[in-house]
């Protein structure tokens, strides 16, 4: 077996504490060597070995280290991904990659020239609910695909605290870079690249400086239509996986509960990670011979970040093609960016 990958992370707070560390610290195939904390050290309360350092000039200059995850706010992705890969890290950038197509060029080119791999942190193709729809879907159950929406609902009239996501003067800002790529990135690990969209963007929140809803038609070949929506200003969710064919249709809220559970300190490897309670199943309709209606309640699948990491690590010792591309990506910021 190969050795395990060193890796550093260039931040401690909610994504480093919840999406990254209990990965990275759990699994043979890395050791979480040291993060980079410049005011608060409180890394070493989960792992007391760990490194803090002071500075992401400290991180990139540790010679163990291989790995770089960049978790960091969405404007600094493509200045800190550079500097990773100039410094001969292997990356691990967190959604979105940047905030334009040339940027994303860029970073992947970069990439190559140094021999290293630029990897892109789309956790929700791991999520219990997309699991569970991508496995109704190429069943055939559905018969031919008419048409898909896929959603994430929120209400939060508020601003939020998070300069970097509420401010026009950031790159990559607004809803539709916040939670645009989860929705982008599913849809196109289900169908690749449409043939065109349709993008409306919304501001109302009172103050709102940024887009708080966007709604994506994506058309593909053969008639599928593919409708991506956010928004923060709505009560009432709506299921977030509805898919019709021309055999039936299924039916799937959001309540992964891998974000949750490990939020409350669950580890990954607890047998109980990732797994639904009852009651979140997917309603699956269809007809019979005869024409009647059949409704069926399906299981969700067990949703698994693990299967992310596993993924790096066989990219960067094995040389095996990562699930997210490189142009899943590129795709994905020039819709964005259109």
């Amino acid at each position: 077996m190969s050795s395990p990958i060193v890796a550093g992370l260039m931040a401690f707070g909610m994504s480093g504490r919840v999406f990254h560390a209990p990965f990275l610290n759990t699994s043979e195939n890395f050791r979480l060597k040291a993060v980079v904390e410049r005011n608060q050290k409180k890394a070493h309360e989960y792992y007391p070995d760990i490194i803090s350092y002071n500075a992401i000039d400290e991180l990139l200059n540790d010679d163990e280290i291989e790995l770089i995850v960049i978790n960091t706010p969405n404007y600094t992705h493509y200045d800190l991904a550079k500097q990773a890969l100039n410094a001969g890290k292997h990356v691990l950038l967190e959604k979105p990659a940047a905030a334009t197509t040339a940027e994303v060029k860029e970073l992947f080119d970069l990439a190559r020239s140094v021999n290293k791999h630029l990897l892109v942190y789309q956790n929700r193709r791991w999520d219990s609910g997309f699991l569970s729809v991508k496995e109704v879907i190429e069943s055939g159950r559905l018969g031919n695909i008419v048409e898909v929406h896929l959603r994430f609902d929120r209400y939060r009239p508020a601003i939020g605290p998070k300069i970097f996501k509420e401010s026009k003067d950031m790159a990559a800002n607004g809803i539709s870079y916040d939670l645009g790529p989860h929705l982008l990135d599913n849809a196109i690990a289900l169908f690749g690249r449409p043939i065109s969209w349709h993008k409306t963007l919304g501001s109302y929140r009172e103050g709102s400086q940024v887009d708080d809803y966007i709604n994506l038609h994506l058309i593909y070949p053969n008639q599928v239509n593919v409708y991506l929506t956010a928004g923060l200003l709505i009560a009432e969710h709506l299921p977030a996986f509805v898919v019709h064919g021309t055999l039936g249709s299924f039916v799937k809220p959001r309540t992964d509960v891998q974000e949750d559970q490990l939020n409350a300190g669950m580890m990954p490897t607890d047998g109980a990670y990732g797994i639904e309670p009852e009651g979140s199943e997917g309603k699956l309709v269809t007809f019979d011979e005869v024409g009647e209606k059949v409704t069926e309640m399906v299981p969700s699948k067990k949703g698994d970040y693990k299967n992310l990491f596993k993924a790096v690590y066989h990219t960067i010792r094995e040389g095996a093609l990562f699930p997210v591309t490189e142009e899943h990506i590129a795709w994905q910021i020039e819709i964005l960016e259109a």
